[in-house]
């Protein structure tokens, strides 16, 4: 193409527009970059043997029975994520979505409140409520009364209520073991996550396949996980790691025990 007509496609009144639209999109898109928008980044977060200690305090005290000694780990696992208040922009967004070690969900998803004093505020009310519930789901699988045998728990400042079955299976643990003398971890390290009601039913969460790494990242080799969940966890699933859905109490005890005597365990 000549210079001269060049210059004429390069000053027509289509090519004008084009560069134009193109300017404007540009623009747009490097506005929309840095727009704050309501979801909320997660990832991996801690995890605390319920057997021991978190923060230098044990995380179960129990009394008004005889205790064992343990060996082997029950963990607990969390996912953190960014404040309820706090709006990540779509740049952050997107490289969070791209990340396989982050999460991004819609922050009333997250939390129920957008103030961050209120949304720690249920958060604590439900380890709370999920700390009755674990201590009444274990004293009942054990059939002992609440009235002669108390358990606290102490986790810090880990909030929400999906340490509820890793509590439970401690308690058991710390008070029976698998029920022939021996551990019910067997002498490995088991996390795991789900809430658990007073009779036993284990729920959903939300988070696994973050959970799953912080899991592996701090030694385990198995995962207990809500039946329910089985799709979500095997996404980014760590090779290292086992995952054994239940669907109650129970069921996490006799998957325990057929891990340590090789029976059938359940799989996603």
């Amino acid at each position: 193409m000549s210079d001269t007509k060049l210059s004429k496609a390069l000053s027509s009144p289509r090519t004008r527009a084009l560069a134009l639209c193109g300017a404007l999109v540009t623009a747009l898109f490097g506005v929309t970059a840095f727009v704050p928008l309501p979801y909320t980044i997660t990832w991996p977060g801690s995890t605390a043997d319920v057997l021991g200690a978190y923060q230098d305090k044990p995380v179960l005290t129990i009394t008004g029975a005889p205790l064992r000694t343990t060996q082997g780990e029950l963990r607990m696992v969390t996912i953190t994520a960014t404040n309820a208040d706090q709006r990540n922009t779509f740049l952050r967004s997107m490289q969070a979505w791209f990340d396989p070690k982050e999460a991004v969900r819609p922050t009333d998803t997250v939390y129920s409140e957008s103030n961050p004093a209120k949304a720690n505020e249920v958060i604590a009310q439900q380890m709370a409520e999920s700390q009755d519930s674990a201590s009444a789901a274990a004293l009942n699988y054990l059939h002992l009364s609440p009235d002669q045998v108390k358990v606290k728990v102490d986790l810090g400042d880990v909030g929400g209520p999906s340490a509820g079955q890793m509590l439970a299976l401690g308690i058991i643990d710390k008070l029976a073991g698998d029920g022939k003398g021996g551990d019910l971890t067997g002498g490995l390290t088991i996390a795991g996550t789900g809430t658990i009601d007073k009779d036993g039913t284990v729920g959903p969460v939300g988070g696994v396949p973050l959970k799953t790494q912080a899991a592996a990242r701090d030694g385990a080799t198995v995962f207990l996980l809500p039946k329910d969940e089985c799709t979500d966890a095997k996404v980014n699933l760590p090779k290292t790691l086992r995952l054994v859905p239940v669907g109650t109490l129970t069921e996490s005890v006799s998957a325990l025990q057929a891990l340590k005597s090789g029976g059938s365990v359940p799989a996603c």
